[in-house]
Parts: C-alpha cells; structure tokens; sequence
C-alpha cells in the first residue's frame, strides 16, 4: 500500500461520505487512491468553498466534513473556508498536498507554510513527514475535531509521503492524548447552585447560542424551557434551537437583533447563557449589559468562560449532559408576569416602508421561509440579506445556516450545495445579496455537475449594501467602492447554468413567485428586485 491508500482507507474506517475537493500534482496520488473507495468527490470550483461545502455538511449531519486541496495556492485559498469554520466551531478535517518533503523550506513551485498560516485558524494541525503516522494523525484529527470545542483540523501530507510504501495498515481504536481531555459532564454541585438561584429569579432568561447545535441538545433545551416557562433568545448562530414561532422565543439579540430580544436582555434579573462567546455582535457592552444579573454560562470549552464577562455560576460541559442534569433536579417557579410582559414588546411596530415597484425583503424572507418544508435548511450569506434572514425567517423543524462569527461572503451557496448533498431528500434554499452571490455563483455548475435541487434567491438591490448602509449613517452618503452595476444578468446566468429562473419584483406576484420557485423540480434562481436605499435599521417586523 501507498500512503495514499492508507490515507483513502482512513476515511473509510471513519465513515466518510463525501469529500469536496479540488486536485493539483501534490494532490493526486490521494485523489487516485479516493477512485477505489466507494466515497464521493464532489469537485468544487475554488478551494475556499470546498471548505464551506465541507461545512454546510457537517452542520447538517453533526459528522466531520472532510475537503482536500493541493499544495501552495490550493491550501492558501481555503484558509478562508477553515477560518470561517474555527470561527463557528464547525468540525472539518481538511487535507493539504505538500510539496516533497526534501524540497520543504526551498521555496520550490507551488511550497506554503500551510501549517504555519493556519495556526491561527484550527484546532490542530499535522504535517506528516512519516508514512506510519498517517493512521494515528488521521485518527486523532478526528476526534479532536468532533470533541470538545468542534473545529477545524488540518492534515498536510507531502507528495512523497503519499506515494511512500508502507507494508501493513492498522487502524487505531481508540485515542489517547494526554493534554486533550475535554469536559462533557458538567460540575453537578454548579448546576444545583444555578438551580437555587432559578428559584429565586423573578425574570430568568436562557440566552442560547450555536453550541447548542454542536451538542445536538435542542431536544433537552426545549424540555427545559416549556417545563419550567423560561423565555428564551438567542444569539445568531442559535436561530432555530426553538421553533421561532414558539411562544417563549423571543428571539435574536443583538445589535441587529430584535426589539423584544433585546429589552429582555436589558431587564432580565438572571440569564443562563449556554453554547455562546459572549461576542460582540451578540453583547456590545458585557459588564454593563450583565450589571446586577446573575449569570451562569454554560460551555464546553473553559477558555470561552470569563474571557468576555465573568460568570456568577460557570458550569463547563457539553449542554446536552447539563441540561440532562438539570431535568433531575425538580423546582418550581413562576415566570408567568414575565413572559406577559414580553410577549407585550412583540407588539412594537417594525416601522417598514419601502416604494413601489420595490420588494419588501422582509416580509419576502418571512413567506419565503413559512412556504418552505417542516424541515427545510435555510443558508443566508453576508451582509443586508443576513441581517433580513436573521430577524424575519420562520424556522421550525428545520435549520437555519449562517457565518456568524466571521461573516464571510459567498458562504451561503457551497454550504446549501454541502448540506443538500449530506441529504438529497431536504429542502435547501440559499439567500444571498448580489455581492455575496458573485463570490460563489461559479459552483452553480457544482449543483448541475452533481444534479442537485438547490434553490438560490439573490436579494438584488446593485449595491454592496450593508457597506452603503454604513457609509449612508456613518460617512455622509459618500458612497464608494460600493456599487455593483447590473451584472451578471441573473435571466442569462440561470439559462448558462440551465437553471430555472423567476424575477420578483411585484408584490402581488409574490405568493405566486415563491410557490412556483419553491416547486420547480430542479435548482432554480430567483431574482428578487429591493430597493437599493432600503436598510436593515428598521428591517424588524
């Protein structure tokens, strides 16, 4: 066997499905191996989104996404998709081609410190410079990349490693590392000292974030809220761990969040946080925000506890066993005057205008999303159409998808592509602004190639306009860098790509649009016109 094998056969014994990908020399030994599995290769085409793909997958089955790129320009271009990953915490396991191992450090053709320029982006890197370390690297990248703290794990494996001969392939059971011991049982005497101030709390809120995902605990977080009637909101990666329409999901928060999410942040007397940082977008001001609360923060990873606000009651551990150890303990409490008074901030006007001859992005992200499956995935990317999908969308037993923590555009194409590859019988349908979309339009050919149905709105406003929105509050309307004249033209686009296409830009065609798009057999694209001054400011129904 070649290391490449050996490589090929670590994926199967880790049940690899799929792997996203794009080849070059450095690479090729391993594709070649990849032709004698059963595993699919879907080709991207540039490597940033073969690491989206990977992560629209992984979100959508809680299993590794695995991609694999070349050497030099190949791994450079999908740091983007792993820094996009760590800063999610999506488990990926990415595979880099490398130059020879005697030619590292020579600045030969197509050399990158891979390694070195990703340091910052995952959890653990590899580069192997021994054939026999290949079962135990992939074994381990594995499991740390689908413990703990999910992330990203990069493997890069020179060119005369993969072609290397090795006599016998074994691969190991189980892993033993020694400074990696993550928590999953939280401290039991924590969870009852967060429980008796529970019982003392008149206004407790659970604020939840994307690590309930990454924990799969949306069922015993569910038990937990209708059990007791704790209002919950949520951070923008934790859109959907309750249907939106539930009585006590008041939301997301945030300063694009919502009007009742956000008083009830301000007027809370205790707040569970569980499965987020405490960031920035979420809490702009945390020791204030926090003043006179009790606050447990509930996360698998200790570095994230105290690092933005310190804690009442920190309790590490993965949410799903926590709150299994709270459904233990029985309490009572009263939370009916609280949950009155915020389902009295919902009633707050939206205070949305837009000119005719223009679609409401809102209101269209709102019966967009109510028409789709039960168990739809909505996928947003970057910018004004984020902010709309965010505030408005109908989640409910479905996922909503989005690039949180470092808000990269084009995320929203290769990760539906990915997510419905993960699951061909599901709904996908990707929201983007015309920016974003140009990023990622060239893996329209992916969905062709590999004959999927994705569903593609581009919110069509010719501008990049969450930068104009900015420029229009912060910068005196002076507008730069910012326009985006019209093209591509989308109608032709769809007819290259064989794509089905729909033009919205009538209100009363709306229904009838998003019926016809939503039930068009194939991939379709839908242009929907916005008026290029709209902001998401007052974009709240």
């Amino acid at each position: 066997m070649t290391g490449a094998d050996v490589m090929a056969k670590c994926l199967e014994a880790e049940n690899t499905r799929v792997v996203f990908g794009y080849p070059g020399v450095a690479i090729c030994p391993f594709f070649d191996a990849m032709s004698n599995t059963d595993i699919d290769m879907v080709l991207v085409r540039t490597e940033q989104n073969a690491g989206h793909m990977a992560s629209g997958y992984a979100r959508s089955t809680g299993q590794v996404g695995v991609c694999a790129v070349t050497s030099g320009p190949g791994a450079t271009n999908l740091l983007t998709g792993i820094a996009t990953a760590y800063a999610d915490s999506i488990p990926l396991v990415c595979i880099s081609g490398q130059v020879e191992t005697d030619q590292l450090g020579s600045d030969v053709f197509q050399e990158a410190d891979v390694t070195g320029a990703a340091e910052s982006f995952v959890k653990y890197s590899y580069l192997i410079k021994d054939v026999k370390d290949i079962p135990r690297a992939f074994k381990e990248a594995f499991h740390i990349a689908n413990s703990g703290r999910r992330g990203p794990v990069l493997i890069d494996v020179p060119a005369d490693i993969q072609k290397a001969q090795i006599q016998s392939f074994k691969y190991p059971e189980e892993v033993s590392l020694r400074t990696y011991k993550p928590t999953v049982k939280g401290h039991i005497q924590q969870i009852k000292k967060a429980v008796a101030e529970l019982t003392k709390a008149k206004r407790p809120l659970i604020c939840a974030g994307g690590g309930v995902f990454l924990s799969d605990a949306q069922d015993e977080l569910q038990s937990f809220v209708e059990r007791h009637r704790i209002p919950l909101v949520t951070t923008m990666m934790g859109i959907g761990v309750l249907p939106t329409g539930h009585e006590l999901n008041f939301g997301m928060i945030g300063n694009n969040g919502c009007i009742q999410a956000t008083r009830a942040m301000s007027e809370c007397d205790m707040l569970i946080m569980v499965g987020a940082r405490v960031a920035d977008r979420a809490v702009k001001q945390p020791d204030l925000i926090m003043e006179h609360k009790v606050l447990v923060h509930i996360d698998v990873d200790p570095a994230e506890i105290g690092k933005n606000v310190g804690p009442t009651i920190p309790i590490v551990g993965d949410a799903k066993y926590v709150f299994k150890d709270f459904d233990t303990i029985d309490f009572d409490i009263d939370t009916s005057e609280w949950v009155d008074t915020l389902k009295g901030y919902r009633k707050l006007p939206g205070g949305r205008k837009v000119p005719e001859g223009y679609i409401d992005p809102a209101d269209f992200v709102k019966s967009l999303s109510t028409a789709m499956d039960e168990d739809a995935i909505y996928v947003a990317d970057v910018g004004q159409n984020q902010i709309w999908s965010c505030r408005n969308v109908n989640v409910k037993k479905g996922r909503f998808f989005t690039t949180g923590g470092m808000g990269t555009m084009g995320y929203a194409i290769p990760a539906a592509i990915g997510a419905k590859i993960a699951d061909k019988k599901r709904q996908v349908v990707a929201v983007c602004g015309d920016g974003g979309f140009q990023m990622s339009m060239c893996e329209l050919a992916v969905l062709k190639q590999e004959e999927l149905s994705v569903k593609v709105v581009v919110l069509k406003n010719n501008y990049l306009g969450m930068v104009r929105e900015f420029q229009h509050f912060n910068l005196n309307d002076n507008y730069e860098m910012v326009d985006l004249p019209d093209y591509p033209n989308l109608k032709y686009l769809a007819k290259a790509y064989d794509m089905d296409y729909i033009r919205l830009d009538k209100k009363e065609e709306q229904a009838d649009a998003i019926k016809d798009f939503l039930s068009e057999k194939g991939s379709a694209l839908m242009e929907v016109v916005i008026d290029p001054l709209d902001t998401v400011r007052y974009a709240s129904h």
